[in-house]
């Protein structure tokens, strides 16, 4: 089996997995770490499209000389990027997570909307 093809099939469980997490885990932390897993298959995608079978680093030396010998180093770019990125936004979500905590005392997306059910009732009662 061709490494690149390893790479594709790899990344696609890898996205599977993050999104089967993201559709049914109810805490937050463990949705925010599925999009982080999710994060993870794209950017293995993105470096699995730009691999050439026997091509060298994008860096030229006495070896290799030739541009058509190299990998295309935009997808590794734009995974650095991506990572980078990733990491705010996780850092962004997890203090969200942490108010949301203080605010209702829980990490359950079921928990979302609960207080206004319960303000709704007491309302309909008096």
């Amino acid at each position: 089996m061709n490494p690149g093809n390893v790479f594709l099939i790899t990344a696609g469980a890898v996205m599977t997995i993050g999104v089967f997490g993201i559709l049914t885990r109810s805490n937050i932390i463990k949705i925010l770490l599925s999009i982080n897993i999710l994060q993870t298959g794209v950017n293995l995608l993105m470096i699995a499209l730009g691999y050439k079978e026997g091509a060298a680093a994008p860096i030229i030396t006495q070896q290799v000389t030739s541009a058509a010998a190299m990998v295309d180093p935009l997808p590794q770019a734009l995974v650095l990027t991506s990572i980078v990125i990733a990491f705010g936004t996780t850092a962004v979500g997890l203090v969200i997570c942490l108010n949301y905590f203080h605010t209702h005392k829980s990490l359950e997306v079921h928990s979302l909307g609960n207080e206004e059910r319960e303000h709704q009732q007491k309302e309909v009662v008096e």
